[in-house]
Parts: structure tokens; sequence; C-alpha cells
């Protein structure tokens, strides 16, 4: 049995020094043993798979454990953490996630989507949206453009994540907490499917 702590930071100016040092806590209050932490700057936008996050869980085994500070760190998008978690749950990795207070080895959490995890949507949705937004104000301002919203009707806010809703659904996550996840009304929601597919 091993025990990881995946330590991800997208900006410059952040560092990883307080979340060792609560991963420590955590690990020696519950007695997981000697972590090995495996850190990275990048963005959390970048699939999960092509980081090193995505090689950690390749070479872990059943019975190993996987420790992050919190569900945020492990992707930008609820899709991405829904699939770690599946991943962890499938081979036998104990994961826990500090700040949410979550483990895996729950017994209701089933090989898919679980009600427990719907549970956790409402507590990192708002962190998850405020991460993304403060990404792309910081990447458009470096790149010179003009912040605000354009003139124009425009298209639908719910575009640039289509692949992310569309597996939702398909994963039966609930209509209102997608609407949520997304700053959207549930009518809003269904006039988008209907014109996704």
């Amino acid at each position: 049995m091993t025990t990881y702590s995946y330590l991800r930071v997208s900006t410059i100016d952040q560092n990883t020094e307080k979340n060792k040092l609560e991963v420590l806590k955590f690990a020696n209050e519950k007695k997981l043993g000697n972590v090995e932490f495996v850190e990275e700057q990048i963005s959390g936008k970048s699939n999960f798979k092509n980081r090193q996050l995505g090689t950690l869980l390749e070479k872990m085994e059943k019975g190993d454990i996987l420790i992050v500070p919190e569900l945020s760190r492990i992707a930008r998008s609820i899709t991405q953490i829904f699939e770690v978690i599946d991943i962890t749950k499938q081979k036998g990795i104990e994961l826990y996630s500090i700040k949410e207070g979550f483990t895996n080895t729950d017994k209701s959490i089933t090989s898919t989507v679980t009600t427990t995890v719907f549970a956790l949507v409402a507590q990192i949705e708002r962190d998850l949206i405020s991460l993304r937004t403060i990404e792309a104000l910081q990447a458009k301002k470096a790149d010179g453009q003009k912040l605000g919203r354009p003139k124009g009707r425009g298209k639908s806010k719910l575009d640039e994540h289509a692949e992310e809703i569309l597996k939702l659904v398909d994963l039966q996550v609930p209509k209102t907490i997608i609407a949520r996840q997304y700053n959207t009304s549930v009518a809003n929601l269904h006039r988008f499917m209907k014109s996704a597919k």
C-alpha cells in the first residue's frame, strides 16, 4: 500500500506548501502512512489523462491511497472529476478529498455517478466556476484582449460546454444540478439540449 497526494497549481503565484501541510496532517490523523507527493503546475482545463495525475492513476494499484486537498484540484469540469472518482473506485484505490470531507470508500458509491457525488456537486461547483472564470480572464488579459461582453446576440453560453453537458445527461445527473453547475435555468438547458441533438 502506497499513499500519494496529487497537488496541482495553475498560476505562478500559487504554491503547494500550505496544501502539503494539510495533507500531512490529514494523513497523520487517519494513520495513512508516509505520503509521496506528485506536484505540477498546469491548467486544470487540460485533460487529467494528459497530466501527471493520469500517469499516477495508471501506476497506482489496488489498496493504494490518493489524497487531494479539494476536488477542484483534480480538474475544472465535473465530468472529469466524476471520471477520476470512477477510476479510483474501479481500481480499488482509496480517494480522499480534505476540503469536502469526501472518500470513495462510502458503501453507497456505485461504479458510475451516485447520490454521494451529487451531494458534492453543490459544494464544489462554485469553486470550479470561479477558478475557470479567473483563469479565462487572466488568459484574455495576457493576450491583450478587451474584457467585457461583446456586442450582439452571439451563441449560447452553453455551447462551449456541450460535450460535458451531454455526458452528464448520459450519466443521469439531475437536470437541476446540471443547470446550476452552468449557471442557467432548467428551461434554457432543455432548449439547449434540443438544439444540440
